[in-house]
């Protein structure tokens, strides 16, 4: 992997974010070549030790000219796209929403449109397909039932459409539960291992709302997979483990492998309108075009978060 990523000159919006600062730590780790795309507000926090080793560009994806001069300088040869806005709670400004996942993609597309890069990645989401009642596949129609799916699902499919217009290798991935080290504070796992660390009491859902779970290292892996990426131009594809696991079963693993009980107060918080009983990837396209599937349990993904946070608990306090 070390020689094949060495190649490449990244680029990388959204590195603040969960899934972005987990891939930069991988590229820095490579001694890639690296250059971020960040808003001038944006909190360093998942990657203030690593800001010497890449270079950094101030940026607002709205402004297109902007995106055109800063690309044309950096050149890159990989763009890995994950800047979003409206994925948590606290984030319902609509305008903002379609601006950044919607406009900001397009004027990403636009601004790169000259470069003759390997391959651009752009983010999705598992919330493009609304409610389903059976493991969700690229072939469903998407049903989005929040502002944020809607910008999503636009997103997704321009660039599949830019992509076979004008034969870029370009793909999407549309991530489900992705968990483990330097995921936002209020998702569940990071609340799980510091509620079992500190051995406080924990506000949960109904106990049979399900998720799939994909521990993080396989997700960036994916991400990593240029060569069998660069191939399906115009494609998307889901990122999960294709089994879904419920909260109940999540809080019992946990358990387990911290040796601790936890003091669960079920069916304290609300549902939430995104809680489901059914909420499962079907990876066939995954599996048979990219020769991908996860590799972490939940058991041994889970294990790898707990050992991380009761090293790193002080970023939750």
């Amino acid at each position: 992997m070390k020689t094949t990523l060495k190649k490449h000159r990244f680029l990388l919006t959204g590195a603040t974010g969960f899934i972005g600062a987990n891939l930069l730590h991988q590229l820095v780790k490579q001694n890639c070549e690296v250059h971020l795309l960040i808003r001038k507000k944006a909190k360093l926090w998942r990657i203030q030790d690593l800001l010497d080793r890449v270079q950094i560009h101030s940026s607002d994806l709205s402004d297109q000219a902007q995106l055109t001069r800063q690309l044309h300088l950096i050149k890159p040869s990989i763009i890995y796209h994950l800047a979003a806005y409206g994925a948590y709670p606290q984030q319902t400004y609509r305008t903002l929403i379609n601006q950044t996942n919607y406009f900001g993609t397009l004027n990403l597309l636009q601004a790169s449109l000259s470069i003759p890069y390997t391959l651009f990645v752009n983010t999705g989401s598992s919330s493009e397909y609304g409610f389903k009642n059976h493991p969700m596949a690229e072939t469903d129609l998407p049903e989005p039932n929040s502002d944020y799916a809607v910008s999503k699902v636009a997103a997704t499919l321009l660039c599949a459409q830019v992509a076979k217009q004008t034969h870029k290798p370009i793909v999407t991935f549309r991530p489900f539960a992705v968990y483990g080290p330097w995921e936002e504070p209020n998702r569940l796992v990071p609340n799980l291992m510091k509620s079992l660390f500190y051995q406080q009491p924990l506000a949960l859902v109904a106990p049979k709302v399900a998720r799939d779970f994909v521990y993080i290292d396989d997700v960036v892996k994916l991400y990593l997979s240029i060569n069998q990426l660069a191939k399906q131009g115009g494609q998307y594809f889901n990122l999960g483990t294709g089994r879904q696991s419920t909260i109940q079963q999540i809080v019992a693993v946990a358990e387990q492998i911290s040796r601790r009980t936890l003091q669960s107060e079920w069916g304290t918080l609300p549902q939430r309108s995104w809680d489901a009983n059914c909420w499962v990837a079907n990876m066939t396209q995954t599996n048979q075009l990219l020769n991908w599937q996860a590799r972490y349990s939940l058991a041994a993904g889970l294990q790898k978060t707990w050992t991380w946070f009761k090293k790193h608990h002080q970023f939750y306090d």
